[in-house]
């Protein structure tokens, strides 16, 4: 393995295809591609300021690097894949990545982050400013994440999330066979047309939630006063530590709750009710 130690690299693919590399407080400046189609990387300390820094790579190793705000789009395409104690403050980071093992990540403008991903795990991140991320990822296990942002979750498959922060709207449309565990989950219209969500333990704020869901469950959450008109047209098996403060035309399953200040059965609605909700201590 050929090593690189205190180098300042700039300009188009400086290092492109290379293999067996272990860099060492190694900058790349701006440019484009500074690590393109390489293979068998291992960085430390590194800080990479150009765009599209690690492109179409395989075997890739980043332990407490930076990738700085001007590093756009800065891991696409990459097999096998880790990072620890990595900072990235650039938007699209983390597109395509096929295995991969990340801890302690920091991204501060997340802006479509991990968009079609599959096959991860993810322990401790945070996510700011991280609209649509995980967009049509699947296969990934997550552990502490905290995210801030829209749209996220949507299309993905085969998700599982563990004592997480998720303050986002438009979470998990269209999801499938979804988790989520000991987690608050905050914002608006969450798991719309989902098949097979899952929530256990988890506490629910944001209007509308978990409306248009097939097979739906909630085992022991509980939701905020304004997480209201709930399970509309939604398949659900439900038990609630909480009260709630409204349920709309639910289609069919159970829903055990501690009370309820509203059940509204619209008159016209498009599906019959079939779904029994009681009160439970």
């Amino acid at each position: 393995m050929t090593h690189i130690y205190k180098k300042v690299f700039a300009g188009e693919r400086p290092l492109y295809a290379s293999r067996e590399l272990q860099l060492q407080s190694v900058t790349i400046n701006e440019g484009e591609s500074g690590l393109k189609e390489c293979r068998q990387i291992h960085a430390q300390r590194c800080h990479f300021r150009g765009m599209y820094i690690l492109w179409e790579g395989q075997d890739i190793q980043c332990e407490d690097c930076l990738f700085d705000k001007d590093s756009r789009a800065s891991l696409w395409y990459v097999k096998n894949l880790k990072l620890n104690q990595c900072r990235i403050n650039s938007v699209k980071p983390l597109r395509e990545i096929c295995g991969f093992s990340i801890s302690n990540l920091t991204v501060k403008q997340g802006a479509e982050a991990f968009w079609f991903c599959k096959e991860g795990v993810i322990d401790t991140a945070l996510l700011k400013n991280a609209e649509y991320a995980f967009f049509k990822s699947a296969q990934i296990k997550i552990n502490r994440l905290a995210l801030q942002g829209k749209y996220s979750f949507q299309y993905t498959r085969n998700i599982e999330i563990h004592d997480s922060t998720l303050d986002t709207k438009d979470a998990f449309w269209m999801s499938e066979n979804c988790t989520i565990f000991d987690s608050q989950v905050k914002g608006e219209y969450l798991g719309w047309y989902s098949n097979n969500l899952r929530l256990v333990r988890c506490h629910i704020t944001g209007t509308q939630p978990l409306c248009y869901c097939r097979n739906l469950v909630l085992e022991d959450c509980t939701f905020g006063p304004d997480a209201d008109l709930a399970f509309e047209y939604s398949d659900v098996q439900a038990t609630l530590h909480s009260p709630i403060t409204s349920i709309k035309n639910p289609t069919t399953g159970k829903i055990a709750c501690q009370g309820c200040d509203e059940i509204i059965i619209d008159e016209h609605r498009r599906e019959p009710a079939d779904c029994q909700i009681i009160k439970c201590c």
